[in-house]
């Protein structure tokens, strides 16, 4: 298991040509999703924001994801508050400007010596899925971090979703470190529903060569078939019905399937999302509680493991 409690800072020389190669990846996939990111504090800005992660999330208005008033103090407290607007940089610059807020993301920050950055909610509009802003908005989360002196940034993610997990381990080499089950609590909303809240906690270590790399575009790749081939041992698949299937794993390499698409199976068969939950509990968390690592994902639903 990966240590989270700390990060090694780096030096001034090479913490400053990080950053400002971090600041150009940034500037490129803005560029590259027609949008436009920074940090924002303007009370118009900051509700827009809760409303874009009240749409996603729905949690009807009993329970909001985040307010304003948390927001505006997160801010000042000197955490990362950041939005992306639609439109290239001169545009309109902010909601109360009729600038469209697409994406937001917010993190709680713990300058050196700590290093560190949890980001706790991320979110993009329906509207501009297929444009990359979810990608725009890591990449310069990872240059205001990087800008800042620390080199680390967390958070965590729904296992069972594979897009996610492709964006987060593929797209963004973050690399995951501990399994927590049902982290959250029961959330209610509109996509988690009533299922439990599982999350994987991923590092992402922000002057990595492979992060640096993927904040570049060029973003890892992993291939289940080819492991497969090669001798990795089947810890979780899935039966000819769709239902989780658990062997045992021999060998150092291993595959954890997760199903096409979580949300809408619990929707429509509640039971078998449930299956799919524990069994990926089970696989995954087992073997990340037992030392393995996550060594890539293969956006057809495969995590790959290796034995460290």
């Amino acid at each position: 298991m990966t240590d989270m409690s700390a990060a090694t800072p780096l030096a001034p020389e090479a913490g400053h040509r990080i950053a400002a190669d971090a600041l150009a990846a940034a500037a490129t996939a803005a560029r590259a999703a027609r949008c436009h990111v920074r940090p924002v504090s303007a009370l118009a800005d900051l509700e827009a924001a809760c409303r874009l992660f009240e749409g996603i999330w729905k949690p009807g208005g009993e329970n909001a994801l985040a307010t304003p008033e948390l927001l505006r103090a997160m801010d000042k407290a000197g955490s990362y508050v950041a939005a992306a607007f639609d439109g290239e940089e001169g545009d309109a610059v902010g909601a109360e400007d009729g600038a469209e807020l697409v994406g937001a993301c917010i993190g709680f920050f713990g300058p050196p010596p700590d290093g560190a950055l949890h980001s706790h909610i991320a979110g993009v509009s329906a509207r501009m899925r297929g444009r990359s802003v979810g990608f725009a908005l890591k990449a310069h989360q990872r240059a205001w971090v990087l800008q800042r002196g620390a080199s680390r940034v967390s958070w965590t993610f729904d296992p069972l979703v594979r897009r996610n997990a492709y964006f987060n381990i593929g797209k963004l080499a973050a690399r995951p470190a501990q399994y927590l089950p049902n982290f959250y609590g029961r959330m209610n909303d509109g996509i988690n529903g009533a299922d439990d809240t599982d999350r994987l906690l991923v590092e992402w270590p922000l002057a990595a060569p492979e992060v640096a790399a993927a904040c570049h575009g060029r973003h890892r790749t992993a291939d289940a078939a080819a492991e497969r081939a090669s001798g990795a041992a089947l810890a979780l698949g899935a039966t000819a019905d769709g239902r989780p299937l658990a062997r045992p794993v021999t060998g150092g390499r291993a595959l954890v399937a997760v199903p096409e698409d979580i949300e809408g199976l619990r929707r429509s068969d509640p039971k078998a999302a449930a299956a799919w939950r524990s069994a990926v509990r089970d696989a995954l968390g087992g073997l990340l509680a037992d030392g393995w690592q996550v060594t890539g994902f293969d956006r057809a639903g495969w995590y790959l493991l290796a034995d460290k």
